[in-house]
């Protein structure tokens, strides 16, 4: 079995290196049913109660303010050390307010990682070598519209700040109506003598299209709402938006290219209080976002000519990840973003990985395959409906009713409800959460961990030594990914010798004595190529001094913990 597998099916249970009594259960200081959904408060109270529960874990820290005044709550979750001066991974979810599952997911990460500290082997290991920043909410404004408001399971998408839609001049003036009260917008329809549609006689709820020379009675008027402002349309401009999932710094593009973007990169409070927190944090080695729906693991780039940003060395961590991952998720697929979904300018995780050369990938979370553990992406409509009758007894599905519209009469009002398609079924959310988040944490697991290899300090006669040591990354993401080094993106890594040294260098291995010596400073060394995935940099120095005498050999890296190795001259 793959190496890399075996590494992560063991962060797949909660019961590696925990006594007989923990395998079954890891309880938590904090009790949150991972069963049903949470409005924006309640998911803020659960942040609060675990980081009151775990003083010694959990950070809580407002980042930023929302559009509408709410906080932007993000957990410094780690164990031993500061969490800035070792590996961090940046999670979050809920960009899109609709995708609501994304914020159980980051919320469950918190969750089991605190009840498991000090419990389960590898989940104080992962806290003891990394630290995660998590940001469950990333458009809280439109989490609370979604549960406070009616909508669909497509809206709202955006974040609530006012534009003007339909460019009549006016904001938000024509938004979805809820006719029948149920807090979810359906479908509407009216019969019509010359109507493309046909209802089923055996089963009210489905309208079949006829064919070109048929008339089927019945006409589909769209969305559930009324012409508001007059104009002959109807829920053309309701709350929002822009979609901030277009909003970020790497291949921006105005709103005539791709609409939603906003008016300029970071122009929302939201994605610039995310942005600067994650530029002030160079220690992220890895990024995770959290979207619905699809199955997917989605790494960029967002457009076809953006391919050159993603070098060779880096695509092979991306593949190797990926791979498990659709061990660890089944009915999951990786894919790229440009290539098996849709174009995409100014995203979050393309900025992180172009923009900051972080090893970043997007989870679209829930897949249709899943409904009934088939392998499919879009099941039978049978079998939909089946699952409706059977497996969800109905609870996303409105009967159709019938509501007298002020411009259209009598119609019918009803259909899939904004809980139907895109949220995880509830009894199956738990899994979902965990699966994801063992994913996550495999991914995690894969940021640099450095330690000093082989050292060896040669006399060489007359005062001079040569002292040869290599540092040895154990992990897959290298210290400094190719993007990086190509793009200048970070500092160098640093090798560093506090002796009185007169010449030194690096070397491509251990056995070459073709040293590529410093000019300019020989006892801090520029690494910028880094350590590289499951390989080692080595470097020699030229120091003058006696036997007995102490050097410590130090090697630096943004994004991976410092280490440190003495050498007594003469042993």
């Amino acid at each position: 079995m793959n190496r890399m597998l075996i590494a992560a099916l063991a962060l797949t249970a909660p019961i590696l290196g925990t006594p007989a009594a923990a395998q079954e259960f890891i309880e938590s200081k904090v009790d949150i049913a991972f069963n049903r959904y949470y409005d924006t408060e309640e998911v803020y109270g659960y942040l609060a109660a675990l980081a009151e529960a775990y003083p010694d874990l959990v950070e809580l820290v407002q980042i930023g303010t929302s559009g509408q005044g709410r906080p932007l709550w993000l957990a410094i979750v780690n164990g031993a050390g500061r969490h800035d001066a070792k590996p961090a991974m940046y999670i979050d979810g809920n960009i899109h307010a609709n995708e609501i599952q994304c914020a159980e997911v980051v919320v469950y990460t918190l969750w089991y990682l605190t009840k498991g500290y000090g419990v389960n082997a590898e989940i104080t290991r992962l806290l003891d070598t990394y630290s995660f920043y998590l940001v469950p909410i990333v458009n809280p404004d439109s989490r609370a519209y979604f549960f406070r408001d009616p909508a669909t399971p497509h809206f709202p998408r955006w974040n609530q700040r006012p534009v003007d839609n339909d460019r009549d001049g006016l904001v938000d003036e024509d938004p979805f109506d809820d006719l029948d009260g149920d807090g979810s917008i359906t479908t509407m329809w009216k019969r019509d003598p010359a109507g493309r549609w046909a209802r089923d006689p055996d089963d009210p709820r489905i309208f079949t299209r006829v064919a070109a020379d048929e008339r089927g009675g019945w006409t589909r008027l769209g969305s559930e709402g009324v012409d508001n402002d007059g104009d002959g349309r109807i829920n053309e401009d309701g709350p929002g938006g822009d979609d901030m999932n277009r909003n970020w710094p790497s291949d921006w593009k105005p709103n005539y290219v791709q609409f939603g973007a906003g008016t300029y990169p970071f122009n929302n409070p939201e994605t610039r209080s995310i942005g600067e927190f994650v530029l002030a944090h160079p220690n992220i080695a890895a990024f995770q976002s959290y979207h619905n729906t699809g199955g997917m693991m989605l790494r960029g780039p967002g457009a076809s000519y953006q391919g050159k940003a993603y070098p060779a060395s880096d695509v092979r961590v991306y593949d190797e990840i990926g791979r498990v991952g659709e061990d660890l998720l089944p009915y999951y697929r990786y894919l790229v973003v440009y290539k098996d979904l849709y174009r995409v300018h100014g995203g979050e995780v393309n900025w992180a990985a172009e923009g900051l050369g972080i090893i970043s990938f997007t989870n679209e979370l829930w897949t249709a395959g899943k409904y009934f553990q088939r392998d499919k992406n879009r099941p039978d409509p049978e079998l939909m409906w089946l699952w409706r009758d059977r497996v969800d007894f109905g609870a996303t599905f409105k009967d159709y009713t019938e509501i007298e519209h002020p411009q259209h009469g009598t119609v019918l009002v009803g259909g899939l409800n904004k809980w139907s398609s895109r949220s995880t079924p509830t009894f199956m959310l738990e899994e979902e959460c965990h699966r994801n988040f063992a994913f996550t944490m495999f991914h995690a697991d894969q940021m640099p961990v450095l330690d000093f290899g082989r050292v060896e300090a040669v006399d060489l006669g007359a005062g001079l030594w040569q002292i040869t040591a290599e540092v040895i990354n154990d992990r897959l993401i290298p210290t400094r990914t190719a993007r990086a080094r190509q793009q200048r993106i970070g500092r160098n890594d640093l090798f560093l010798c506090d002796a009185d040294v007169v010449a030194g260098g690096t070397l491509r291995s251990w056995d070459d004595d073709a040293i590529r010596e410093s000019r300019h400073e020989p006892a801090r060394l520029q690494i910028p190529d880094g350590v590289p995935g499951h390989g080692r940099t080595t470097a020699r120095f030229y120091v003058v001094g006696d036997a007995g005498d102490v050097v410590t050999l130090s090697y630096s890296a943004e994004k991976a913990a410092d280490v440190a190795r003495t050498v007594i001259l003469g042993e």
